[in-house]
């Protein structure tokens, strides 16, 4: 009967000490599961060529579209746009920076009125919601040039009005509270391909960044208007670039 005792001890330790092993092994092979990136396809979604954009006050070579993706060489600053207003949509793209601290960006509901502007002279960059695209190098650049603390901005996907467009920013937020800072800092550095997931809905903006919503802002005014790609300074790519447009 001691015997017996004994074994039933022994076995039923050995299953839980089993059991404990499964249950970590899956805990740990859950937390090494890919994060889930809305890629652009399915219903609904096209791809943005080159013939869905026209530039507005960029140089005829600053924008070369080969097999889907698209070269910017930064100069002059400016911007192309989409031949479409866009209102409601989920838009995917990735981007790569070429150089150490380039700057650029992706203009949401960027106005009819401001890329009139442009295009008469008036100005280089539109009125609208700019979501960020800057590479790590230009915190650095930036406060050995300026001698100051780069406090007022993030390279990891600020969210931003532009010109007269408003908009409340979901927290954290910026000094001045007008730019909403990503809760993540998730961006890849110069040479890295990033995955942008950008829905705007309602007067509302939302930006995931490599599969992660870091930032964002409700009530924006107006909430109609073009999307334009920025060359500001120096050498980008975007690619998959695609669009779901929605009621």
């Amino acid at each position: 009967m001691k015997m017996n005792a004994f074994f039933a001890r022994y076995f039923r330790a050995a299953a839980i000490g089993c059991l404990g092993v499964i249950f970590s092994a899956r805990a740990q092979q859950s937390t090494q599961l890919p994060k889930a990136v809305i890629d652009g396809a399915g219903p609904g979604w096209y791809a943005l060529n080159k013939e869905h954009f026209v530039n507005v006050n960029c140089d005829p070579d600053t924008w070369t579209w080969t097999n889907g993706m698209v070269h910017c060489t930064g100069k002059p600053v400016g911007v192309i746009r989409t031949i479409k207003l866009h209102t409601n949509f989920e838009l995917v793209a990735q981007w790569r920076h070429l150089q150490s601290g380039g700057n650029s960006g992706i203009f949401v509901w960027a106005t009819p009125e401001s890329i009139k502007a442009l295009e008469q002279g008036k100005g280089r960059l539109p009125t609208g919601i700019e979501v960020q695209v800057l590479d790590h190098g230009y915190t650095e650049q930036y406060e050995k040039q300026s001698k100051k603390k780069a406090d007022w901005f993030t390279t990891n996907g600020d969210v931003f009005p532009t010109g007269s467009t408003t908009m409340e920013p979901f927290p954290p937020t910026s000094p001045d509270g007008k730019r909403s800072f990503p809760r993540k800092n998730l961006s890849k550095g110069v040479g890295e391909w990033n995955h942008y997931y950008v829905r705007a809905i309602n007067g509302e903006i939302r930006l995931w960044v490599n599969g992660e919503e870091v930032s964002g802002g409700t009530r924006v005014r107006p909430a109609t208007g073009y999307l334009c790609l920025e060359s500001e300074g120096a050498p980008v790519e975007f690619k998959e670039l695609r669009i779901r447009e929605l009621p």
